[in-house]
């Protein structure tokens, strides 16, 4: 693959590529395993706005050419877009940052579709255009002998060379008439079947249409977009071989939802769906995103899209709590707010080059929550089941809780400790100067005992007047517990599967997940030991889930108090209230059984 020539100035000699395969591979590592899904049906698109009727078809398949001459499956993707000539292929195709389209950091690169297909198709890229009814065909490869990428040259019979050549009627697409575009992958090798998924790709069957459905929020009104599946059932079988229309989330969300919204955000509009309670959220998963997830919008597509375990996560973060299978939530930020792009290979939003707020943002929908929503949850929150242990819980646990060092502290005029925002659930550091006590070579003047702090550093003791004045408060330091199961519809089956507990800490709130499997053993445990009589299980299960409740709430209280040590940053401490760090809580049941057994005795009578 070429390179621009270089130009030169009087005071500077412009910098050229060496080794370009290298440069090329090592951006190809950047991209989605799917990313040329993205780049090659953008570039169709684009290429029929480029028309005058602005309006055509694009279709995924198998190139049913080789297919019928070689037996193997490749994928291809043919538009009726302006097409090309040989030369104009020539020096888009072949020149690493070219393209037809305008070159700027808010538009078309000229890189992505190159990088993105080339590097996973080392056999080659083969290009066929017609434009004026004249067709053109040009082949980019990796050439095994010199590890470079480039236009492979072809004997055109009469003893000359060529990068390119036209080919016969007989192969044109019939989707085509007098110009259009179909471009096919070989794959890494001749015998490769492209039309075979990556390992580990979602909805292996309808894997092209399941990432352009849910990578696209909506398509130009007049371009119709198809995609082959069951390509290897026979062709005359119509139910099961057939083309199916992709439509983006945007119509299909419109269509399956019972309400929707949009919330203005700091910098950003939230669109907001709540899908209806059909069966549609699990049938339709094959082929688009059917359940609750969350995405970035920007310029009809979606980014980040987090969906299944992730993106309930992501949604509890923004509030919905229950009934997340149901909603959908994108935030699209607003343009005039920063400089707003993607990286290069497009697999990420960048504004003024920092990824994006969400826990900003996730902050204030939280505080904005619609009405429609909230309704929601509270209907989903009252099927919850299970006794309200918080205060027997923190009744226990104040005869020890100065062991826990918590500290917090709250803005007041004249109060004589200064914090640093930002650092701790309260929103205000736990570290904080006391201006009252001389800084020398001790650490007596920062609160909590620490040196410095996560945004301080070392030399926080000794600031004079930074940060806010304060006071110490007592905050509460306990977490608000929720036990979810399936059965009562607070948990989603696959959600927090076989995990113990999910801590949401902007919202100080502890999913408890009522089907851990620790938790039923220990009440099959205690239920057979009282003679298997299923009349006392309700009063086991209560002592079961209080006490192992109590040991994920000290987890919590106990992790908050290092919060802002210095050798504990944010990261570590989200770690250690993770999912697996809670689950690693409650696995050790000696003094959680000693506490249970104590606990029904003093109920039930004495038990052996």
């Amino acid at each position: 693959m070429t390179t621009h020539a270089p130009k030169s100035g009087k005071s500077t000699l412009a910098m050229t590529v060496n080794n370009t395969g290298f440069l090329v591979d090592r951006l190809g590592e950047d991209c989605h395993p799917l990313q040329h899904l993205r780049e090659l049906t953008t570039n169709s698109i684009e290429a029929i706005l480029q028309t005058p009727e602005k309006a055509g078809e694009i279709v995924w398949d198998a190139d049913w050419v080789t297919y019928d001459l070689e037996s193997v499956y490749k994928l291809s993707i043919t538009d009726t877009g302006v097409g090309m000539t040989g030369t104009e292929m020539e020096k888009y195709i072949n020149q690493l940052s070219s393209s037809g389209s305008e070159q700027s950091l808010s538009a078309n690169y000229g890189v992505g579709g190159k990088i993105a297909t080339a590097t996973k198709n080392h056999a080659g890229v083969i290009y066929l255009s017609w434009k004026n009814s004249k067709s053109a065909v040009v082949h980019l490869w990796r050439d095994a002998e010199t590890s470079q990428y480039g236009l492979k040259r072809f004997d055109t019979g009469d003893g000359e060379t060529a990068y390119h050549y036209s080919v016969e009627d007989a192969v044109k697409p019939s989707l085509i008439t007098s110009h259009g575009t179909k471009v096919v992958l070989l794959g890494n090798s001749n015998d490769e079947d492209t039309m075979k998924a990556p390992p580990d790709t979602p909805s292996p069957s309808r894997w092209i249409s399941k990432y352009l459905n849910s990578r696209y929020f909506r398509f130009p009104a007049k371009i119709a977009i198809k995609v082959r599946e069951g390509w290897e059932y026979p062709r005359e079988d119509k139910d099961r071989n057939l083309l199916r229309g992709i439509v983006g989330q945007e119509k299909y969300l419109n269509e399956h939802a019972e309400s929707s919204g949009k919330v203005d955000l700091t910098g950003a509009k939230a669109h907001w769906w709540i899908l209806k309670d059909e069966p549609a959220i699990a049938n339709n998963s094959g082929f688009i995103e059917s359940a609750g997830h969350v995405a970035a919008l920007y310029k009809d597509e979606l980014y980040e899209l987090t969906s299944g375990r992730g993106g309930y996560t992501t949604l509890q973060t923004f509030g919905v709590i229950f009934g997340y299978r149901q909603v959908v939530i994108y935030v699209e930020p607003d343009q005039k707010s920063g400089q707003l792009t993607t990286n290069t290979a497009r697999t990420a939003l960048l504004l003024n080059r920092q990824r994006l707020p969400w826990s900003d943002w996730a902050t204030e929908f939280r505080e904005k929550m619609p009405d429609e929503i909230e309704n929601l949850i509270a209907t989903k929150a009252a099927g919850a089941s299970g006794a309200d242990h918080s205060k027997s819980i923190k009744e226990r646990l104040q005869q020890i809780i100065e062991l826990f060092k918590l500290s917090r502290y709250k803005p007041v005029k004249d109060g004589p400790f200064r914090v640093s925002p930002g650092t701790s659930s309260g929103g205000r550091s736990s570290i904080a100067v006391d201006p009252k006590i001389p800084s020398g070579g001790g650490s007596g003047g920062v609160a909590g005992g620490g040196t410095g702090s996560s945004t301080g550093g070392v030399y926080a003791a000794f600031q004079t007047d930074s940060g806010e004045p304060a006071k110490q408060v007592k905050g509460e330091a306990f977490p608000e517990v929720v036990w979810i199961r399936v059965k009562d519809g607070t948990r989603t089956a696959g959600d927090l599967e076989d995990r113990a507990a999910r801590y949401l800490s902007d919202q100080n709130t502890l999913l408890v997940n009522g089907d851990f499997r620790v938790f039923s053993d220990m009440v099959n445990k205690f239920v057979g030991d009282l003679g298997n009589k299923e009349s006392l299980r309700p009063s086991v299960q209560d002592a079961v889930e209080q006490w192992f409740e109590q040991s994920l709430v000290e987890t919590v209280i106990g992790i908050q108090a290092l919060k802002n040590a210095p050798e504990w940053n944010p990261q570590d401490v989200g770690n250690a209230l993770s999912e697996e760090a809670l689950t690693a809580a409650v696995m050790p049941r000696y003094h959680v059984h000693s506490a249970v057994k104590r606990h029904l005795g003093s109920k039930l009578g004495k038990m052996n």
